[in-house]
This record gives C-alpha cells, sequence and structure tokens, in this order.
C-alpha cells in the first residue's frame, strides 16, 4: 500500500503535493493543519488520518484527535505531531509508542526517517510554508505485511 504521509502545512497546501501523491491509497498528516478544509482537500486524493498539532484551532481540534491509531496493510501506525514529547526525536517518538511499527510525527518541521529497533520513525518536515532553511518536503511509504519503508520528496520552495 502506498501512504502519502505530510505535516505541517499551516494552512498551505502545495499544488505539486498533488502530483506526488498521486496513486496514494491513504495519506496521514501529523498536525499543525490549519484550517480544517485543508483535509477536505486532501480526502479528494485519498482517505486522510490527521491529527491536530499546536497551532491547530478549535475547528481542527474538533475533527480530529489528538493522537490517531490505525492499522493499514496489517501495520500499526500511530500519527501524533510531536509536541506531547517537548521536542521531538526518533528516539522519543519510539519511547513514547512502542506498540507501534510506524510512528510519523511533526513540529520541529526538520524532515527525517529513522529506524528504531522494529519501529520506523517518519517526520515528513513542513509542507507548508518555508521556515529558515528548513527544506520543504513530504514522505511516501510503502506498507506491507513484511514490514514499511519510506522516502523524503522535496517539493519547491
Amino acid at each position: 500500500m502506498k501512504v502519502g504521509i505530510i505535516s505541517d502545512t499551516h494552512g498551505l497546501l502545495r499544488p505539486e503535493v498533488f502530483t506526488v501523491f498521486e496513486g496514494v491509497e491513504h495519506i496521514l498528516h501529523a498536525g499543525d493543519v490549519g484550517p480544517a478544509d485543508l483535509l477536505t482537500e486532501l480526502e479528494a486524493i485519498a482517505p486522510v488520518t490527521a491529527v491536530w498539532g499546536n497551532t491547530d484551532g478549535w475547528e481542527a481540534r474538533g475533527r480530529v484527535p489528538e493522537v490517531a491509531r490505525v492499522e493499514l496493510e496489517g501495520v500499526r501506525v500511530t500519527v501524533v505531531h510531536g509536541m506531547q514529547v517537548g521536542s521531538p526525536t526518533p528516539a522519543r517518538i519510539a519511547a513514547a509508542y512502542p506498540d507501534a511499527e510506524l510512528v510519523v510525527f511533526g513540529h520541529s518541521h526538520r524532515p527525517v526517517i529513522e529506524r528504531v529497533g522494529t519501529l520506523l520513525a517518519v517526520n515528513p518536515g513542513s509542507a507548508g510554508r518555508q521556515r529558515f532553511r528548513d527544506p520543504v518536503t513530504v514522505a511516501l511509504a510503502e506498507l506491507s505485511a513484511g514490514g514499511v519503508s519510506a522516502r523524503l520528496v522535496e517539493l519547491k520552495a
């Protein structure tokens, strides 16, 4: 199963996301969505599992949970924004959600894909407005009963 992973859009859904996410079967959004109608736009591509982040208002918080757990292709997935562990790192995320096989998080705007034991921690970075010199990125993942892999995709800044 091909999955699109996105975070920290802050109300900006770049047109190239539609191209990069073409053919995905599910989208995971790790919070700081911005207006909740951005999720409706993503749902035009594929079903969305999303969480709210620290900058999201009551509209998004009323629509999506703080932590989401879903099973896709037999893979246990947890989606969080990351503020729950302070400054999120793959090690902190893995320690907080040890029962997951894939944890998707954001918050730091710094893209990272790192395996911690059997868990794959993925921060797709920020897909919203560019901040400092951080790249503008999303991620694509492949999920199967045999495991999960992911890669980053840089968008135009």
